[in-house]
């Protein structure tokens, strides 16, 4: 069965008016009688008519829809981060266009593509773990698009980023496990192109230069996939080496409770034998055996800061008094301390 959009033509045939009449009609214009208003309004409600919003667009050039792409929509964290958004572009009267990059540049570059010619007001974006080339961003703002990246972003002098303090957040998560008495640590790398993951290795070997402790290179191991899978595969290969360590710090939690698997198919306890921590607060972390401590990122708040930045910015170019420059909002992150770390309080038991 075929079925045609109800136009504002159909309407007025009907009723023996013009379109203009109809038009202001449904826009509850003073010119217009009551008795023709709700005519009109009467009609449109009984044939379902919904307004072209593309037309509607093209004349206010301005969509109210905002583009968002996502590394893994399967992601504990940027799950939160779209919660987020969406709070506030909703409540600003924005519509959300979600798109997965499935943490592939070719997808990325693709839905960067898609979401310009869809014509969107703007982009939050988060890169891929594949992502080196911004050729494809910088074309977009170069544009006119404003565009603010979340969590995983590039130095770009002419967008703005909101993120969390990851090099702060590693540093504190190194130093827990310092304090709980480790003393050689193992710290799993996520992919080297990102941002995020150079400053936490950089958060890590601080923490132990700052408690004058050596960085053991042949303790960083490369987990460029960040999977459970490769998490697992990466600390079996590892424990079946001479090398003893007490404690670990992974690039997120995935990783970190992938390698617990494994250092319990070892033989080995945590945390009496190993100490283990991640970062991001994965929900299942909690219901891991034992509780995996983390470093939490604000996940909500991330997502409703860089809404609030982008919108912010539409607006700007609206009046045309936007200018592509480099906005920098950084959040904080949180230990939550659980018993995968805990060495000191096992003793004590």
């Amino acid at each position: 069965m075929k079925f045609n959009q109800i136009t504002i033509k159909d309407i007025a045939r009907e009723l023996n008016i013009s379109p203009s009449t109809v038009s202001r009609a449904l826009k509850d214009h003073p010119d217009i009688s009551v008795d023709t208003k709700k005519a009109v309004n009467a009609l449109a409600e009984k044939l379902n008519y919904q307004p072209n919003i593309v037309a509607l667009n093209l004349r206010q050039k301005k969509t109210n829809t905002i583009g968002v792409i996502i590394p893994e929509v399967v992601h504990f964290f940027f799950s939160t981060v779209i919660s987020g958004i969406e709070d506030v572009a909703y409540q600003a009267g924005y519509n959300v266009i979600l798109a997965q990059s499935n943490e592939s540049y070719t997808r990325e570059v693709a839905h960067v593509k898609a979401l310009f010619n869809s014509r969107v007001d703007g982009m939050l974006l988060s890169l891929s773990r594949e992502t080196t080339n911004f050729d494809h961003v910088e074309s977009i703002i170069s544009k006119g698009v404003p565009i603010v990246f979340y969590d995983r972003m590039y130095n770009s002098p002419t967008s703005s980023k909101v993120i969390v303090d990851d090099y702060a957040g590693a540093k504190e998560a190194t130093n827990h496990l310092i304090s709980q008495g480790c003393k050689n640590i193992v710290h799993l790398v996520g992919a080297p192109n990102l941002i995020i993951s150079i400053d936490r290795l950089r958060g890590y070997k601080d923490a132990l230069k700052e408690n004058k402790m050596e960085v053991n290179e042949k303790l960083i191991l490369a987990c460029n996939e960040g999977t459970f899978e490769e998490g697992k595969t990466v600390m079996e290969k590892f424990l079946k080496g001479s090398i003893k360590i007490d404690g670990l710090f992974a690039n997120n939690d995935p990783m970190a409770m992938g390698a617990m698997m494994a250092i319990k198919e070892k033989g080995l306890k945590i945390p009496e034998d190993i100490a283990v921590i991640g970062f991001s607060n994965w929900f299942i972390g909690e219901m891991m055996e034992p509780s995996l401590s983390t470093i939490d990122q604000p996940g909500f708040e991330m997502g409703q800061e860089a809404a609030r930045l982008l919108i912010r910015q539409i607006e700007l170019k609206v009046k045309d008094q936007y200018e592509a420059v480099e906005e920098i909002k950084i959040l904080k992150t949180r230990l939550i301390i659980r018993n995968s770390s805990l060495k000191k309080q096992v003793k004590k038991k």
